[in-house]
């Protein structure tokens, strides 16, 4: 079933005119293409928005009521503002019945539960390309290409040209090009390489001394500059007298004998 959505010409053109639109929660946008002139069009805001966020919205040929004139067209050009989700600008190109279309359509990944890799080695999909550019009429073209991940085992990978392609549709590539679309990887081979270099790089810590564990000085070597400055601050602790010696009298004990 094609998705339908409606549209009427725009008078006024201009930034001034467009952020007004914008205010009153309206979408400038433009047709283009085909044997007709381009128009400028005005949509709702939050129709256009909610059939965005539709898969298929992006690449499905789609049918226009522009002031009760329908078109078939594609949706070829959406702008977004910067943070906000606002759309700010949106295109439309018509659609020829007897003319190839060049299109990005997604990738639909199955069967990557039955997988070798994945059921019987441990792996994990990865995903290289999410969607793949076609050449086709606008009567053949799909919403997606399935991606038969049943046969991938671990080391191995699936390339475009690999993949069962519907009826009437081409792979928009040259001859030599075949980019790989998905491969099944071993996590835990990675985690082992992390695990492995965040241990010597804590042996190697540990060799290091901090300063409240400094090496003692070895014989004949003088203490650090720090280490005589702790000696000195102990609070005025005297020098402990030898065996055999009598320890110091203090000044007042002299004064008070004689």
């Amino acid at each position: 079933m094609a998705i339908e959505i409606s549209a009427r010409k725009r008078e006024m053109q201009g930034t001034g005119p467009a952020r007004r639109m914008r205010r009153m929660g309206r979408v400038p946008g433009v047709l283009y293409g085909g044997d007709k002139n381009p128009v400028n069009l005005e949509l709702d805001h939050k129709d256009l928005y909610l059939n965005l966020r539709n898969e298929k919205f992006h690449a499905s040929i789609l049918t226009l009521d522009v002031g009760g004139a329908k078109e078939q067209v594609l949706l070829r050009s959406v702008s977004m503002h910067p943070f906000r989700p606002q759309v700010q600008h949106v295109d439309f190109q018509r659609v020829l019945k007897d003319k190839k279309l060049h299109m990005k359509v997604p990738l639909h990944f199955v069967n990557a539960e039955k997988s070798p890799g994945v059921k019987e080695q441990g792996g994990v999909v990865n995903h290289v390309l999410n969607e793949l550019h076609i050449v086709c009429l606008p009567a053949d073209l799909p919403e997606f290409v399935e991606v038969d991940l049943s046969g991938l085992a671990v080391g191995k990978s699936l390339h475009a040209r690999e993949l069962s392609l519907p009826k009437g549709v081409e792979l928009s590539m040259h001859k030599a090009e075949d980019p790989v679309v998905a491969t099944v990887v071993v996590p835990q081979l990675i985690t082992e390489e992390e695990e492995a270099a965040t241990a010597a790089a804590a042996v190697a810590a540990a060799d290091v001394p901090t300063t409240e564990q400094a090496a003692a000085p070895k014989d004949g070597e003088a203490p650090a500059e720090g280490e005589k400055g702790a000696a000195a601050g102990k609070g005025g602790d005297k020098a402990t007298p030898k065996a055999g010696e009598k320890p110091a009298a203090d000044k007042g004990e002299k004064k008070e004998k004689k």
